[in-house]
């Protein structure tokens, strides 16, 4: 059931964010929300998901966090084949191209978010999976 709601609730966000140009459906909580697009690693289609971003010394920060679930979700999954992607803020779409952070630049990272976010703590808790941290910047 929680799944099902979980992706009601991206459904009708991605499409509230879409209609409004993000006037609506782009600040839930403390959290900032984009689209972030992506080739679907198995259909090939374009993949669109409304998520919660950070910017961090002009770039995009996305947690992979998955709501603390065992598995990795989808998008993330996607980047690792194609790291090409589009951010969609605004009703804007942006060129770009994802890493994953590692070493000392995640733990930096993961403290600059979990500051921000400290659910994520708790994501952390209910997995025994790394939470990746996704860096975008422009492709231009």
């Amino acid at each position: 059931m929680k799944d099902i709601l979980i992706k009601w609730f991206m459904a009708s966000n991605t499409w509230l964010l879409r209609l409004s140009r993000g006037r609506i459906g782009s600040k839930l909580g403390t959290q900032t929300i984009l689209i972030l697009h992506t080739i679907g690693r198995k259909s090939g289609q374009d993949r669109a998901v409304p998520i919660a971003y950070f910017t961090y010394e002009g770039g995009t920060l996305i947690v992979a966090s998955n709501w603390g679930k065992d598995t990795q979700a989808n998008w993330y999954l996607n980047l690792k084949k194609e790291p090409h992607a589009k951010l969609e803020i605004n009703g804007q779409l942006i060129s770009v191209i994802s890493r994953e952070a590692q070493g000392e630049e995640y733990d930096h990272l993961w403290q600059f978010v979990t500051e921000r976010h400290p659910p994520y703590l708790e994501y952390q808790k209910m997995t025994t999976r790394h939470i990746p941290i996704m860096i975008f910047e422009p492709a231009d």
